[in-house]
């Protein structure tokens, strides 16, 4: 029975065990010395916060595995050896394979900042990162303040948690506004406001130089590069994006990059070897993605991908249009398609903004400024139907049109407020059209003949 081996049990690795067993009869393994069952890793923040219990994050019942013939072994891989097929690991025999699967995610980045390796110095990524933040800030009497470096979307979670147990927050970000790198400037204004509000101390062009250490190893401040102002603090939370956790197969003869290199297949250059996930790189990005996306839909489409080609119907890797979605504090964040911010924008590339006068609800739509043909969208307190702006997308609508659709692709609960229309005042004043909304349509949505 050919034997497929499986390092890592993320959303990526344990996809392509599922859909390798709902194909095959073949032997699987899944090797991880994380956690002994898959858990949802976007739901870590929740636990912190006591809407759930870490069990809660599990989706399948440990009795799952068992039943569906996947077995699992706990231990940190070692070494791969590519000639003989053996998975080399830490606290269990070594394993022999057919086919290997690599899927072991990423870790937090580190820099090289002074002090970076002391007690009271952690990211925020893996359970046993919640684990440690539960010893590290339990309390604000055990930590009275926390620094979270780097302005990304694990640095606004990471901030929520701690304030949720009324433990002060700064927020060093390196840019003049808050993930302005993705964002478009009304957008990323907007989030800093919104971060302001909720009692955070945001820095921004502020960027760290050296974490400091008391008399026992333990962090007591941080120093800034740009100042020299020293911030005491109990916690530093390093968030400034995360790299492919690879360093096991340097010796491998797999090929690497920042992360494993794949083809369009998903395999490396060593036969019956592949990889997915956040630890797999494009040798050619697709389209405006990037090399390595580690972004959990992508990686389970992989895992979904990566399973009809072991299971001997070759597919290639391709994800579609950009989506994506994520919550800053108590804002929701969609996109589809590609939004680019004003460091990235191409020059064809025409945007419409809408910001509701009030409230943290907007809208910024991206279009081709000749044909008007619609790019995408993000919106943020206002939820939008996927399948329409994956249908809107494919067949290349324009601008106008989305506009006088844009009841259709609400999704918004019953008796939620709905801004469509003050949305397309703003669009025809801005271009000098005369746009009129349509009423919404069920036909349409759901394409009823």
């Amino acid at each position: 029975m050919e034997h497929i081996v499986i390092i890592g049990n993320g959303i990526a690795g344990i996809t392509a065990a599922r859909h390798i067993r709902k194909l095959s009869d073949k032997k699987i393994t899944v090797v991880s010395v994380e956690s002994k069952y898959f858990f949802s890793r976007t739901a870590l923040m929740y636990v912190y916060m006591g809407h759930m219990k870490f069990e809660h994050t599990q989706p399948y019942e440990n009795h799952f595995w068992k039943k569906n013939r996947i077995e699992l072994v706990e231990g940190y891989v070692s070494h791969v050896n590519t000639q003989e097929k053996i998975v080399q690991i830490d606290g269990a025999p070594d394993l022999n394979y057919d086919k290997l699967v690599i899927a072991t995610g990423s870790k937090p980045n580190k820099f090289g900042w002074p002090g970076q390796d002391l007690d009271g110095v952690q990211g925020l990524y893996s359970k046993q990162d919640l684990e440690l933040l539960e010893e590290n800030a339990p309390n604000n009497k055990v930590c009275k303040r926390a620094v979270i470096v780097g302005g990304g979307l694990i640095g606004i979670e990471l901030a929520e948690m701690l304030r949720t147990r009324n433990i002060p927050v700064t927020f060093l970000v390196r840019e003049d506004s808050f993930w302005n790198g993705v964002l478009p400037k009304g957008e990323s204004e907007m989030i800093n406001e919104h971060i302001r509000e909720h009692h955070i101390d945001l820095r921004l062009g502020a960027s760290l130089k050296e974490i400091n250490s008391d008399e026992h190893g333990k962090v007591k401040s941080v120093t800034l590069a740009e100042s020299g102002e020293q911030i005491e603090c109990n916690l530093v939370g390093l968030t400034a994006g995360v790299t492919p956790n690879i360093d096991f197969l340097k010796d491998s003869g797999i090929e690497l990059g920042r992360g494993v290199k794949v083809n369009r297949f998903l395999e490396t250059n060593v036969k019956d070897v592949f990889a997915i996930g956040d630890c797999a790189e494009q040798h050619e990005a697709i389209g405006n993605r990037r090399p390595i996306e580690a972004v959990w839909y992508t990686g389970r489409m992989m895992g979904e991908t990566l399973a009809q080609t072991i299971c001997d119907n070759r597919m290639e890797y391709k994800p579609g249009h950009w989506f994506n979605s994520a919550k800053f504090l108590d804002i929701e964040y969609q996109t589809y398609g590609w939004v680019f911010s004003e460091k990235r924008k191409k020059e064809t590339e025409a945007h419409f903004h809408w910001r509701h006068p009030k409230e943290k609800i907007c809208i910024t739509l991206a279009f081709d400024k000749d044909s008007e043909t619609l790019l995408g969208i993000n919106t943020f307190g206002i939820r939008l139907r996927h399948e329409i702006f994956d249908r809107w997308l494919n067949d290349k609508r324009n601008v106008d049109y989305v506009m006088e659709h844009l009841v259709d692709a609400n999704f918004d609960p019953e008796f939620y407020k709905n801004f469509e229309a003050q949305i397309v005042s703003k669009y025809n004043s801005d271009f000098g059209k005369s746009i009129k909304l349509k009423k919404k349509n069920l036909k349409r949505i759901f394409q009823i003949a």
